[in-house]
Protein backbone atom coordinates (compact mmCIF):
# COMPACT_ATOMS: atom_id res chain seq x y z
CA UNK A 1 0.00 0.00 0.00
CA UNK A 2 1.17 3.33 -0.69
CA UNK A 3 1.86 5.92 1.78
CA UNK A 4 -0.03 8.48 2.38
CA UNK A 5 1.54 12.33 1.23
CA UNK A 6 2.18 14.65 3.96
CA UNK A 7 0.50 17.37 1.84
CA UNK A 8 -2.67 15.19 1.35
CA UNK A 9 -3.27 13.96 4.34
CA UNK A 10 -2.00 16.94 7.20
CA UNK A 11 -5.48 18.42 7.64
CA UNK A 12 -7.29 15.00 7.97
CA UNK A 13 -4.70 13.72 11.00
CA UNK A 14 -4.50 17.02 12.66
CA UNK A 15 -8.93 16.94 12.91
CA UNK A 16 -8.22 13.04 13.64
CA UNK A 17 -6.12 13.81 16.39
CA UNK A 18 -8.35 16.15 18.28
CA UNK A 19 -11.24 14.26 17.73
CA UNK A 20 -9.54 11.80 19.85
CA UNK A 21 -8.16 13.60 22.30
CA UNK A 22 -12.24 15.43 22.84
CA UNK A 23 -13.41 12.09 22.94
CA UNK A 24 -11.06 10.84 26.00
CA UNK A 25 -11.54 14.15 27.99
CA UNK A 26 -15.09 13.51 28.35
CA UNK A 27 -16.22 11.62 31.72
CA UNK A 28 -19.11 9.76 30.65
CA UNK A 29 -21.57 9.30 27.44
CA UNK A 30 -24.44 11.12 29.34
CA UNK A 31 -22.50 14.53 29.96
CA UNK A 32 -21.68 14.47 25.87
CA UNK A 33 -25.26 13.36 25.11
CA UNK A 34 -26.53 16.28 26.67
CA UNK A 35 -23.89 18.72 24.84
CA UNK A 36 -25.17 17.03 21.91
CA UNK A 37 -28.78 18.10 22.75
CA UNK A 38 -27.99 21.19 23.78
CA UNK A 39 -28.58 22.87 26.98
CA UNK A 40 -32.14 24.08 28.20
CA UNK A 41 -31.77 27.77 28.51
CA UNK A 42 -33.84 29.85 30.58
CA UNK A 43 -34.46 33.42 31.23
CA UNK A 44 -35.13 35.76 34.67
CA UNK A 45 -38.66 37.35 33.63
CA UNK A 46 -36.96 39.95 35.36
CA UNK A 47 -34.21 40.65 32.98
CA UNK A 48 -35.10 42.54 30.27
CA UNK A 49 -31.33 42.56 28.65
CA UNK A 50 -31.88 41.95 24.96
CA UNK A 51 -30.63 38.63 23.70
CA UNK A 52 -27.53 39.06 20.87
CA UNK A 53 -25.62 36.31 20.04
CA UNK A 54 -26.62 32.94 18.92
CA UNK A 55 -23.89 30.14 18.08
CA UNK A 56 -23.76 26.03 17.01
CA UNK A 57 -22.58 23.96 14.59
CA UNK A 58 -21.75 20.62 13.97
CA UNK A 59 -18.25 18.28 13.52
CA UNK A 60 -18.17 15.14 11.89
CA UNK A 61 -15.69 12.55 11.10
CA UNK A 62 -16.34 9.31 8.85
CA UNK A 63 -13.76 6.45 8.69
CA UNK A 64 -13.84 3.02 6.67
CA UNK A 65 -10.86 0.51 6.74
CA UNK A 66 -10.45 -3.05 4.46
CA UNK A 67 -8.23 -5.27 4.20
CA UNK A 68 -8.10 -8.81 2.07
CA UNK A 69 -5.78 -11.63 1.51
CA UNK A 70 -6.05 -14.55 -0.30
CA UNK A 71 -9.63 -13.38 -1.01
CA UNK A 72 -10.94 -15.44 -3.75
CA UNK A 73 -12.78 -13.18 -4.48
CA UNK A 74 -10.65 -10.77 -5.60
CA UNK A 75 -10.49 -6.72 -4.59
CA UNK A 76 -7.54 -4.59 -3.04
CA UNK A 77 -5.72 -5.82 -0.77
CA UNK A 78 -5.60 -2.89 1.31
CA UNK A 79 -8.33 0.34 1.39
CA UNK A 80 -8.99 3.45 3.76
CA UNK A 81 -11.23 6.01 3.94
CA UNK A 82 -11.45 9.43 5.77
CA UNK A 83 -14.08 12.07 5.66
CA UNK A 84 -14.43 15.34 7.92
CA UNK A 85 -17.04 18.18 7.77
CA UNK A 86 -17.45 20.89 9.77
CA UNK A 87 -20.40 23.48 10.00
CA UNK A 88 -20.35 26.63 12.15
CA UNK A 89 -22.90 29.36 12.30
CA UNK A 90 -22.93 32.86 14.43
CA UNK A 91 -26.06 35.15 14.60
CA UNK A 92 -25.81 38.68 15.63
CA UNK A 93 -29.59 40.45 16.44
CA UNK A 94 -30.10 43.28 18.30
CA UNK A 95 -32.97 45.92 17.46
CA UNK A 96 -33.20 46.72 13.27
CA UNK A 97 -29.85 45.36 12.84
CA UNK A 98 -28.60 41.19 12.18
CA UNK A 99 -26.03 39.90 11.38
CA UNK A 100 -25.31 36.06 10.03
CA UNK A 101 -22.27 34.37 9.49
CA UNK A 102 -21.82 30.65 8.30
CA UNK A 103 -18.95 28.42 7.75
CA UNK A 104 -18.46 25.06 6.04
CA UNK A 105 -15.00 23.17 5.95
CA UNK A 106 -14.81 19.65 4.25
CA UNK A 107 -12.12 17.45 3.41
CA UNK A 108 -11.60 13.45 2.37
CA UNK A 109 -9.30 11.11 1.00
CA UNK A 110 -9.29 7.38 0.04
CA UNK A 111 -5.63 5.00 -0.22
CA UNK A 112 -6.28 2.31 -2.10
CA UNK A 113 -3.48 -0.93 -3.29
CA UNK A 114 -4.01 -0.27 -6.57
CA UNK A 115 -5.27 3.46 -7.13
CA UNK A 116 -3.29 5.15 -4.16
CA UNK A 117 -4.35 7.86 -2.66
CA UNK A 118 -6.73 10.15 -4.09
CA UNK A 119 -9.04 13.15 -2.95
CA UNK A 120 -12.37 12.73 -2.73
CA UNK A 121 -14.14 15.84 -0.99
CA UNK A 122 -12.66 19.18 -0.37
CA UNK A 123 -14.35 22.50 0.29
CA UNK A 124 -13.84 26.11 2.22
CA UNK A 125 -17.06 28.28 2.38
CA UNK A 126 -17.29 31.33 4.40
CA UNK A 127 -20.50 33.68 4.02
CA UNK A 128 -21.33 36.56 6.25
CA UNK A 129 -24.84 38.66 5.84
CA UNK A 130 -25.21 41.98 7.14
CA UNK A 131 -29.23 43.24 7.41
CA UNK A 132 -31.58 45.90 8.26
CA UNK A 133 -34.87 45.58 9.08
CA UNK A 134 -37.16 47.37 6.79
CA UNK A 135 -40.29 46.09 8.38
CA UNK A 136 -42.84 43.12 7.05
CA UNK A 137 -39.85 40.46 7.09
CA UNK A 138 -37.92 42.32 4.47
CA UNK A 139 -34.18 43.72 5.44
CA UNK A 140 -31.76 45.87 3.26
CA UNK A 141 -28.62 43.11 3.00
CA UNK A 142 -24.92 43.28 2.65
CA UNK A 143 -23.76 39.81 1.49
CA UNK A 144 -20.16 38.26 1.84
CA UNK A 145 -19.32 34.75 0.30
CA UNK A 146 -15.81 33.34 -0.13
CA UNK A 147 -15.67 30.15 -1.61
CA UNK A 148 -12.69 27.77 -2.44
CA UNK A 149 -10.57 24.66 -1.48
CA UNK A 150 -7.68 23.32 0.22
CA UNK A 151 -5.45 20.77 -1.71
CA UNK A 152 -4.30 20.07 -5.22
CA UNK A 153 -7.51 18.15 -7.46
CA UNK A 154 -6.18 15.37 -10.47
CA UNK A 155 -7.99 14.18 -12.97
CA UNK A 156 -6.48 10.27 -14.04
CA UNK A 157 -6.42 9.24 -17.35
CA UNK A 158 -4.30 6.17 -16.24
CA UNK A 159 -3.36 4.31 -13.09
CA UNK A 160 0.32 5.87 -13.55
CA UNK A 161 -0.83 8.96 -14.82
CA UNK A 162 -2.64 12.15 -13.13
CA UNK A 163 -3.64 15.89 -14.33
CA UNK A 164 -3.72 19.04 -12.31
CA UNK A 165 -7.45 19.99 -12.58
CA UNK A 166 -7.71 22.42 -9.26
CA UNK A 167 -5.70 23.91 -6.43
CA UNK A 168 -5.66 25.59 -3.63
CA UNK A 169 -6.76 28.90 -4.41
CA UNK A 170 -7.58 27.53 -8.10
CA UNK A 171 -10.85 28.11 -8.31
CA UNK A 172 -11.47 30.58 -5.60
CA UNK A 173 -15.06 33.33 -5.76
CA UNK A 174 -15.22 36.23 -3.82
CA UNK A 175 -18.34 37.86 -4.31
CA UNK A 176 -19.93 41.27 -2.42
CA UNK A 177 -23.36 41.93 -3.04
CA UNK A 178 -25.64 44.53 -1.98
CA UNK A 179 -29.82 43.72 -1.98
CA UNK A 180 -32.78 42.89 -0.03
CA UNK A 181 -33.30 39.93 1.89
CA UNK A 182 -36.92 38.62 2.78
CA UNK A 183 -36.56 36.26 5.72
CA UNK A 184 -40.23 34.84 7.28
CA UNK A 185 -38.58 32.64 9.66
CA UNK A 186 -35.06 31.39 10.65
CA UNK A 187 -35.36 28.37 8.23
CA UNK A 188 -35.87 30.36 4.87
CA UNK A 189 -34.73 33.36 3.22
CA UNK A 190 -34.53 34.28 -0.30
CA UNK A 191 -31.52 37.29 -1.09
CA UNK A 192 -32.17 39.05 -4.44
CA UNK A 193 -29.77 41.21 -5.65
CA UNK A 194 -28.86 43.43 -8.78
CA UNK A 195 -25.74 44.96 -7.70
CA UNK A 196 -23.00 41.88 -6.89
CA UNK A 197 -19.42 41.96 -8.00
CA UNK A 198 -17.71 38.53 -8.37
CA UNK A 199 -13.71 37.61 -8.58
CA UNK A 200 -13.17 34.75 -10.14
CA UNK A 201 -8.98 33.57 -9.12
CA UNK A 202 -6.91 31.01 -10.57
CA UNK A 203 -3.88 31.34 -8.54
CA UNK A 204 -1.85 28.58 -10.33
CA UNK A 205 0.10 29.95 -13.08
CA UNK A 206 -0.23 26.43 -15.34
CA UNK A 207 -4.38 26.02 -14.69
CA UNK A 208 -4.54 30.05 -15.44
CA UNK A 209 -2.79 29.42 -18.99
CA UNK A 210 -5.08 26.91 -19.87
CA UNK A 211 -7.81 29.52 -19.65
CA UNK A 212 -9.29 26.80 -16.60
CA UNK A 213 -12.43 28.10 -14.72
CA UNK A 214 -13.06 30.64 -17.44
CA UNK A 215 -10.46 32.78 -16.74
CA UNK A 216 -8.54 34.42 -20.28
CA UNK A 217 -5.56 32.51 -21.03
CA UNK A 218 -2.39 33.84 -19.01
CA UNK A 219 -4.62 35.95 -16.46
CA UNK A 220 -4.99 34.76 -12.92
CA UNK A 221 -8.62 36.54 -12.21
CA UNK A 222 -11.45 37.48 -13.68
CA UNK A 223 -13.71 40.22 -12.98
CA UNK A 224 -17.86 39.90 -13.07
CA UNK A 225 -20.96 42.14 -12.39
CA UNK A 226 -23.90 41.45 -12.39
CA UNK A 227 -27.10 39.99 -10.64
CA UNK A 228 -27.06 37.49 -7.98
CA UNK A 229 -29.76 35.45 -5.95
CA UNK A 230 -29.45 33.26 -2.96
CA UNK A 231 -32.15 30.59 -1.76
CA UNK A 232 -31.42 29.20 2.01
CA UNK A 233 -33.59 26.70 3.77
CA UNK A 234 -33.45 24.70 6.59
CA UNK A 235 -35.73 22.21 8.71
CA UNK A 236 -35.53 19.23 11.19
CA UNK A 237 -37.75 16.52 9.36
CA UNK A 238 -37.72 14.54 12.71
CA UNK A 239 -36.16 14.16 16.35
CA UNK A 240 -33.48 12.96 15.10
CA UNK A 241 -32.82 14.12 10.89
CA UNK A 242 -31.98 17.36 9.55
CA UNK A 243 -31.66 19.08 6.31
CA UNK A 244 -29.59 22.39 5.34
CA UNK A 245 -30.06 23.51 1.63
CA UNK A 246 -28.77 26.41 -0.40
CA UNK A 247 -29.09 27.36 -3.81
CA UNK A 248 -27.26 30.25 -5.63
CA UNK A 249 -27.77 32.22 -9.36
CA UNK A 250 -25.41 34.64 -10.69
CA UNK A 251 -25.91 36.62 -14.25
CA UNK A 252 -22.71 38.07 -15.66
CA UNK A 253 -24.31 41.60 -17.14
CA UNK A 254 -20.38 42.00 -18.88
CA UNK A 255 -20.72 38.79 -20.56
CA UNK A 256 -23.56 36.36 -21.82
CA UNK A 257 -25.96 37.51 -19.18
CA UNK A 258 -28.82 35.19 -20.61
CA UNK A 259 -26.12 32.40 -18.98
CA UNK A 260 -26.81 31.57 -15.53
CA UNK A 261 -24.49 29.77 -12.83
CA UNK A 262 -25.67 27.67 -10.47
CA UNK A 263 -24.30 26.43 -7.49
CA UNK A 264 -26.49 24.09 -4.72
CA UNK A 265 -25.83 22.41 -1.92
CA UNK A 266 -27.87 20.04 -0.02
CA UNK A 267 -26.68 18.45 3.38
CA UNK A 268 -28.69 15.76 5.49
CA UNK A 269 -27.65 14.82 8.36
CA UNK A 270 -28.99 11.88 10.85
CA UNK A 271 -28.17 11.26 14.31
CA UNK A 272 -28.14 7.14 14.84
CA UNK A 273 -26.70 7.74 18.41
CA UNK A 274 -25.32 10.70 20.44
CA UNK A 275 -22.07 9.93 18.98
CA UNK A 276 -22.44 8.52 15.45
CA UNK A 277 -24.66 10.12 13.22
CA UNK A 278 -25.02 9.48 9.25
CA UNK A 279 -24.45 12.61 6.69
CA UNK A 280 -24.97 12.89 3.23
CA UNK A 281 -23.72 15.85 1.24
CA UNK A 282 -24.66 16.31 -2.90
CA UNK A 283 -23.26 19.55 -4.53
CA UNK A 284 -24.26 20.78 -7.83
CA UNK A 285 -22.48 23.22 -10.20
CA UNK A 286 -23.61 24.38 -13.74
CA UNK A 287 -21.59 27.39 -14.97
CA UNK A 288 -20.87 28.14 -18.94
CA UNK A 289 -17.57 29.07 -18.57
CA UNK A 290 -16.05 26.13 -16.55
CA UNK A 291 -14.56 23.60 -19.14
CA UNK A 292 -15.24 20.08 -17.85
CA UNK A 293 -12.69 17.55 -17.53
CA UNK A 294 -12.33 14.18 -20.18
CA UNK A 295 -11.33 11.00 -18.76
CA UNK A 296 -8.21 12.00 -20.80
CA UNK A 297 -7.00 15.27 -19.00
CA UNK A 298 -8.16 16.66 -21.89
CA UNK A 299 -10.95 20.02 -21.52
CA UNK A 300 -14.82 19.57 -23.16
CA UNK A 301 -17.79 22.13 -23.26
CA UNK A 302 -19.63 23.00 -19.88
CA UNK A 303 -21.46 20.20 -18.18
CA UNK A 304 -23.37 19.83 -14.57
CA UNK A 305 -20.80 18.98 -12.15
CA UNK A 306 -22.19 16.49 -9.61
CA UNK A 307 -20.33 15.51 -6.50
CA UNK A 308 -21.87 13.22 -3.70
CA UNK A 309 -20.01 12.32 -0.49
CA UNK A 310 -22.03 9.71 2.14
CA UNK A 311 -20.56 8.56 6.07
CA UNK A 312 -21.08 7.40 8.83
CA UNK A 313 -19.20 8.08 12.00
CA UNK A 314 -18.00 10.44 15.17
CA UNK A 315 -20.32 13.33 15.43
CA UNK A 316 -20.08 16.01 17.96
CA UNK A 317 -22.96 18.88 17.99
CA UNK A 318 -21.97 22.46 19.32
CA UNK A 319 -25.06 22.57 21.96
CA UNK A 320 -27.15 26.20 20.84
CA UNK A 321 -25.75 29.00 22.92
CA UNK A 322 -27.11 32.45 23.58
CA UNK A 323 -25.15 35.70 24.45
CA UNK A 324 -26.56 38.46 25.50
CA UNK A 325 -24.66 41.62 26.37
CA UNK A 326 -23.70 42.62 29.97
CA UNK A 327 -25.76 45.37 31.54
CA UNK A 328 -24.17 48.78 32.81
CA UNK A 329 -23.78 48.90 36.22
CA UNK A 330 -26.29 50.82 38.27
CA UNK A 331 -25.63 54.31 38.98
CA UNK A 332 -23.75 55.11 42.50
CA UNK A 333 -25.93 56.09 45.13
CA UNK A 334 -26.44 59.17 46.09
CA UNK A 335 -26.68 59.98 49.97
CA UNK A 336 -29.27 62.97 50.95
CA UNK A 337 -28.22 66.08 51.29
CA UNK A 338 -27.73 67.31 54.94
CA UNK A 339 -30.59 70.15 55.59
CA UNK A 340 -29.81 73.37 55.48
Amino acid sequence: MQQFGVKKVLVLIVLTLASISFLQAQNNTQSLANAVNGATITKDPNDTTKMTWKTGGLYSLTFNQAALSNWAAGGDNSAISLNTLLNLYAYYANGKHSWDNFLTAAYGLTNTTSLGTRKTNDNFDITSRYGYDMGKKFYLTALFDFRTQFAPGYNYPTTDSRVLTSDLLAPAYALLSLGVNYKPNNNFSVFVSPITARELIVHNDSLAAEGAFGVDSGKTSRFEFGAYASINFSTNLSKTASYVGRVDLFSDYLNNPQNIAFYMTNVLNVKVTSLVSMNLNVTLIYDDRIKSVKADGSYGGPAMQLQEVMGIGLAYKFAKKIRKPIPPPPPPATSPSPAQ
